[in-house]
């Protein structure tokens, strides 16, 4: 039920729902500890009451006291110490005559405006009115003066027992306490104690205005760190969601993603990473799309060769002329095989790049190793030698990089100097460090050199100047060590060698 009525809500409103839960709770748990101060405070008063009223009742028995007014009043005067922390001590007899009242000792006027119906009940008894007409007359006064809580005390089933009432009046709290006084199982008459208990009131209105103060105190709070939660905290992320909306519907709205990234905190890093994400998936998305586009437009060349050569085949039953289409129709299939070979494996590398990591790396010692495989073949095989030159005699040539991709690198740049090359000829591969303390790779041959003017063309996708055996090639390895070069920070560009035939392809790493 409760995860159902906040599940729709916003973080900002779940956050004030469950302040304003644990607000009602607590404010609850708080009216229920208010309303028990005060019958408690109460309580602990009225225990002292009754052990004043049982210590009164025992020395009125042990001195033998006569329950009329003259006893009573040197009673009074002699045992004012039992009453030292009371306000008021009143005694009736069995008949409700007042025979003794504290107030009326130390001749305090005040004792007048307390005493309520005590003057005029000594009246009425005076004229020797019978009981019955007292009480009808004390029952027209007010309710809660002594007289008719006596006379109610006196029928009600408390009789015997001490009773406790509180009274309110002229801003006084006062606690009074009546019992009966039974001595030898005779009921001689009334004790009533009151005491003026400001204190509990005060208590009780303390502990109210702390609760009161500590709400608003509490309540303030709660609204300012909402206000700073919902300006620093939720509208950036709400910010964030609204981002990632317009990019998934790719809606050409204006976000405001560059003022989040500005952020020096953990909500500016989110958004610069989430941006980059982004930015870095759509580039992915475009090649693809490229890529796929240019894939097609390379398989359908020598699809359209190869419908071609096999319609002219059917129809020739020359042995030479067949021979040649047949050669063709090799090559057009060699041609689509590479292609989707090097697409599979720029799909797979793009995946892989994604999970390696940058380790300091030794280029020197990369470059040698590629070198002696490269040599162990093709030396052989036709004849072509790839000599290796330190220009700056160092022992090593440190880079941020990884290492297979670097001796991918290496290797599609041999391999395209191989195929450009004749046999017999020599490939210089060269190494050093600059005066900015970049390293430079360099991979010169003696092939055919370039005929473009502007050679970054060959860094093209699919862009090759084709040997006569152009099976062996997708025009797709210089566009992979581009794509490599330059996820190491570094660049590369090729040119023809100035004073001899051949080409020249140039790489700077940056200095790690």
């Amino acid at each position: 039920m409760f995860n159902a009525l906040i599940k729709n809500f916003s973080i900002l409103k779940k956050f004030l729902f469950v302040n304003l839960l644990f607000f009602i709770i607590i404010g609850t748990f708080t009216i229920l500890y208010l309303s028990n101060v005060q019958p408690n405070l109460i309580k602990k008063k009225a225990a002292n009451h009754i052990q004043i009223i049982d210590n009164t009742i025992n020395h009125i028995d042990r001195l033998n006291i006569k329950f009329n007014e003259q006893d009573i009043r040197k009673f009074l005067f002699s045992t004012r110490f039992l009453f030292q922390n009371l306000d008021r001590v009143i005694f009736f007899d069995s008949k409700y005559k007042l025979i003794g009242d504290s107030d009326t000792l130390d001749l305090d006027p005040r004792s007048f405006s307390q005493r309520l119906d005590s003057i005029e009940l000594e009246q009425i008894d005076q004229k020797n009115l019978k009981k019955k007409k007292i009480i009808k007359k004390l029952k027209n006064k007010n309710k809660s003066s002594p007289e008719n809580v006596l006379i109610n005390y006196d029928k009600s089933k408390e009789f015997g027992k001490p009773y406790t009432y509180v009274q309110e009046n002229y801003n006084q709290f006062l606690l009074t306490t009546i019992k009966n006084i039974n001595i030898k199982a005779n009921n001689i008459g009334f004790i009533m104690i009151t005491e003026n208990a400001n204190d509990i009131k005060n208590a009780i209105n303390e502990r109210k205005t702390f609760v009161i103060r500590t709400a608003v105190i509490v309540a303030i709070v709660i609204l300012i760190f909402s206000i700073i939660l919902n300006r620093y905290f939720l509208k950036p992320i709400k910010n964030l969601v609204d981002y990632t909306k317009i990019v998934k519907e790719k809606s050409k709205k204006k976000t405001n993603i560059d003022i989040l990234k500005n952020r020096n905190d953990e909500l500016g890093t989110l958004s610069t990473s989430l941006d980059d994400m982004t930015n870095n998936l759509q580039k992915r998305i475009q090649n693809a799309e490229n890529f796929s586009t240019d894939l097609v437009h390379e398989i359908r060349n020598p699809l359209a060769s190869l419908k071609s050569a096999t319609e002219i085949l059917n129809d020739t039953s020359n042995k030479s002329e067949r021979l040649k289409l047949l050669n063709i129709l090799n090559h057009d299939i060699q041609r689509i095989e590479r292609l989707i070979t090097d697409y599979s494996q720029m799909l797979k590398d793009e995946v892989a790049l994604s999970k390696e990591k940058m380790n300091i790396i030794d280029l020197k010692s990369i470059v040698s190793s590629v070198v002696d495989d490269f040599n162990s073949i093709y030396e052989t095989k036709r004849g072509i030698k790839i000599e290796f030159e330190d220009k700056s005699n160092l022992k090593e040539y440190k880079i941020s990089g990884i290492e297979n991709r670097i001796e991918q690198i290496i290797a599609n740049l041999l391999d395209n100097s191989i195929s450009f090359t004749s046999d017999n000829k020599k490939i210089l591969v060269e190494i050093k460090k600059d005066n900015n303390k970049n390293i430079l790779l360099k991979v010169i041959d003696e092939g055919q050199g370039f005929k473009e003017k502007d050679t970054d063309k060959i860094f093209k996708r699919f862009y090759s100047n084709r040997p006569e055996k152009f099976g062996e090639h997708s025009g797709l390895g210089l566009n992979i060590v581009k794509n490599l070069v330059d996820l190491h920070g570094g660049s590369i560009k090729a040119s023809n060698n100035p004073n001899q035939k051949g080409a020249n392809v140039e790489i700077i790493f940056p200095k790690s």
